[in-house]
């Protein structure tokens, strides 16, 4: 059956090999997020209630986002097995056990965590409100498709891999050519280090850069977004190239800055673009013919991918129209599955940094001379002396949200209930935080204040060890006793 020959994509085993773990070993990082901050989130007693969220959706007319296997009830005890289960699972795949046996099962595998990471997507409401979640359902989904070692990677899915980088970075490029003017004039890296969600411990030095390197990384940008990723699509050496251009890029990113697993996953799915010879190029020790022992496709392997191929194929339209229409969604879906979706961001970069700063004091009078004491977040920056820790590929989701708090989103549902549970030293809610300045104990009064912060200089650092210059803005919450 050489006419089938086509179907194997015999150079790109380490790609396979790269994009199973890889995708694997993310889902393990989303699975303990999820494990760890669900439930004093969303979970029973949580912030925003699945269990809430369940009762209204039982409304006539109102539904929930997608299929979740919590559809029929939430249990904590019930979330607990759920993520449990993604992190045995995709650790199996990480350390290459269900690639050892037949094509059918890693896909079972991959297609068990996708049902497992969607049902935990669609009732995350807004703490799981982002573009990298339905990005890690559509990897889980469409890897699931690569086989195992037993028969080579197919064609037609590794080319919806480099088909999902395409949108993933050339839908971020039109949203920013679109976006703001700062990405036209070039000056959009003067304020982003500065300003980004949750700075890393190296952003502050990439701030400090001359503007000629700013704009520099603006350029490059551009380039690696509107014009590489028509190049994935290259066989060979070229498309290897314009996947090391990808990767170089979100390396940049990774170490300037803590966007969750965004940066991770797209370096993990621009590797498919990199083929076994450049792969042995870069490091001898990886044979060129890896795959070689591998077994040609059997035939109802065959009729498997190339359906689920044309399913892709067909689901594409949607995302392909958003690329080129005049008001183009970001981090879009188009059906309930999360599949082939619509990716973007920083369409506008924020020119100031304003922080939420929340305090308590266990003094009567909650005047300006009561000692307020300041609760510390893990990511978000707050003490002006400390070092922005690395968190990335790990998700902080509380610290993200609190970022969006002034962005015109101060009267969030969830904030009002956290600052309950600061009043009443809810220990769930507390466990979020890097340090309750209270002990455990209650404190009398919360408020809440803005400023705003900016990176000291060199001669600022030199001269009072701070990395943070920080202005009040005003009070966003006047002093709340917990009878409030």
């Amino acid at each position: 059956m050489d006419w089938t020959a086509w179907f194997d994509a015999n150079d790109y085993e380490v790609a396979r090999q790269v994009l199973q773990r890889g995708v694997a070993a993310l889902a393990v990082v989303a699975f303990v997020s999820t494990l760890n901050q669900f439930r004093p989130l969303l979970g029973e007693h949580g912030l925003l209630p699945v269990p809430a969220l369940l009762r209204r959706a039982n409304a006539p007319g109102a539904r929930l986002r997608g299929p979740t296997i919590f559809r029929w009830g939430y249990t904590d005890r019930g979330l607990v097995a759920v993520a449990v289960s993604g992190v045995v699972l995709a650790a199996s795949l990480v350390i290459g056990l269900p690639q050892a046996g037949p094509p059918w099962l890693p896909l079972a595998v991959f297609l068990a965590l996708w049902v497992l990471y969607l049902s935990i997507v669609n009732v995350g409401q807004t703490f799981y409100g982002f573009g990298w979640e339905m990005l890690l359902c559509e990897a889980l989904f469409t890897v699931a498709f690569l086989g195992s070692d037993q028969v080579p990677p197919p064609l037609t899915i590794v080319v919806a891999v480099w088909w999902l980088v395409f949108r993933l970075e050339f839908g971020a490029g039109m949203i920013k050519i679109r976006g703001g003017r700062e990405w036209r004039d070039l000056t959009a890296l003067m304020y982003h280090h500065e300003t980004q969600p949750m700075p890393g411990p190296l952003s502050r030095q990439a701030h400090l850069l001359p503007p000629w390197f700013h704009r520099g990384e603006v350029l490059g940008n551009h380039f690696a977004q509107l014009v590489v990723p028509f190049l994935l699509f290259v066989p060979g050496p070229v498309g290897s190239a314009a996947a090391a251009v990808v990767i170089l890029t979100q390396l940049w990113l990774i170490v300037t800055g803590n966007f969750a697993w965004l940066n991770w996953i797209t370096v993990v799915l621009a590797a498919s673009a990199i083929t076994d010879p450049v792969w042995h190029w870069l490091i001898p020790a990886i044979p060129a013919d890896l795959g070689a022992d591998a077994s040609g496709s059997p035939l109802w392997w065959m009729i498997v991918v190339l359906a689920v191929s044309a399913l892709i194929v067909v689901l594409s339209w949607w995302p392909l129209r958003n690329l080129f229409a005049h008001r183009q969604l970001m981090n879009a879906s188009f059906n309930r599955w999360m599949l082939v979706n619509a990716y973007g961001a920083f369409g506008t970069v924020t020119k100031r940094r304003i922080e939420i700063v929340v305090a308590g004091t266990l003094d009567e009078i909650p005047d300006d001379d009561a000692a307020w004491r300041e609760y510390a977040f893990k990511g978000k920056p707050g003490d002006v002396r400390a070092l922005p820790r690395q968190w990335a590929p790990y998700h902080l989701r509380l610290d993200w949200l609190m970022w969006f708090l002034p962005l015109g989103r101060m009267w969030e549902p969830w904030f009002g209930v956290f600052i309950e549970r600061l009043l009443a030293a809810d220990a769930p809610t507390l466990a979020l935080l890097a340090h309750d300045p209270f002990d455990g104990e209650a404190p009398r009064w919360i408020r809440v204040h803005a400023y705003h912060y900016r990176f000291a200089t060199r001669a600022e650092h030199r001269a009072t060890g701070d990395r943070w210059v920080r202005t009040l803005e005003g009070a966003v919450v006047p002093p709340l006793a917990r009878r409030d």
